[in-house]
């Protein structure tokens, strides 16, 4: 019935698993968890996930090799048993009860269904204001019935369930061989084949909150992707199409001027405890413009 596809790097997620086990078998459907280390260096996140193999039905896949996001997913998948696929990410936490039952009720009602994500209301650590600044503004806007406004658009890979058959006819794109974009391009994809899809608030709280320096690392790593598809996702993402907008005006030059005189003043003001999210919009949009 339900295979749960769990990617991790450097993560330990025994009691992500644990919760979802325990609300599996109360379930009593036929399932399975996979968790599938990709080229994680920390032997003790490796132990730790390992512990997954006493409990019935998991399973525990090590890769050597750093694959990344969507190469890894693509294996989880490959290898899972079950008609319907639910993918969570490492870094998540199960607070409801019924997390599960919410998606079994779910299944049929659309090819592809996200239930969202959210975040602690305070942060405590400077060294992660970004990235929670950065995150609680979105979750402004995470709500399924915003979400559903524009399906396509809002898909993100951090906690979604779709059927198995449909996913392996798509498959995340290879040339995301590193972080970013590879939902968003994966979003792009299910609306040209005319895929169904439906948001509901089903959502999962984020834990995994970056350093400043790691977000902004994380980042830059997106949009070298971004300019490595050649196009594909440019007229879909906002860096992009902002950028082409400048390009009409013939105006991209300002963009690598800001970048090479701004860019360092920029990034300390990203690095300290009172980031500015709107001066991080300027940096990725300088940035990219820079890597043209």
């Amino acid at each position: 019935m339900l295979s749960i596809l769990i990617p991790t790097h450097d993560y330990t997620c025994y009691q992500l698993v644990a919760d979802l086990h325990r609300q599996a078998e109360q379930l009593g459907i036929p399932f399975e968890i996979l968790v599938a280390e990709d080229g994680s260096r920390s032997q003790v996140s490796i132990i730790a996930n390992h512990k997954i193999t006493e409990l019935s039905h998991c399973r525990h896949i090590v890769s050597k090799e750093n694959v990344g996001p969507a190469h890894i997913r693509n294996q989880l998948a490959r290898e899972a048993a079950y008609d319907w696929i639910l993918f969570i990410d490492s870094d998540a936490k199960v607070e409801h009860e019924n997390f599960l039952s919410t998606y079994h009720q779910s299944i049929g009602k659309a090819d592809v269904v996200v239930g969202g994500l959210y975040h602690q209301q305070e942060n405590h650590d400077p060294r992660r204001s970004l990235r929670f600044r950065y995150e609680k503004e979105a979750d402004l806007h995470r709500s399924a019935a915003e979400r559903n406004q524009n399906p396509y658009d809002k898909f993100t890979t951090f906690n979604f369930m779709m059927r198995r058959s449909t996913f392996l006819c798509i498959l995340f794109d290879k040339d995301c061989h590193a972080y970013g974009y590879e939902d968003a391009l994966f979003g792009v994809e299910l609306k040209k084949r005319g895929i169904s899809i439906q948001h509901i608030d089903n959502p999962l709280l984020h834990m995994g909150l970056d350093t400043n320096e790691r977000f902004i690392e994380k980042s830059e790593q997106a949009l070298c992707i971004l300019r490595q598809l050649n196009g594909k996702m440019e007229r879909h993402s906002r860096v992009g199409k902002t950028y082409l907008k400048f390009q009409r005006f013939r105006a991209t030059w300002l963009l690598q001027c800001t970048y090479m005189v701004f860019g360092s003043a920029i990034r300390r003001n990203l690095l300290s405890p009172r980031p500015s999210l709107f001066l991080f919009s300027i940096y990725k949009l300088c940035y990219y413009a820079h890597l043209k």
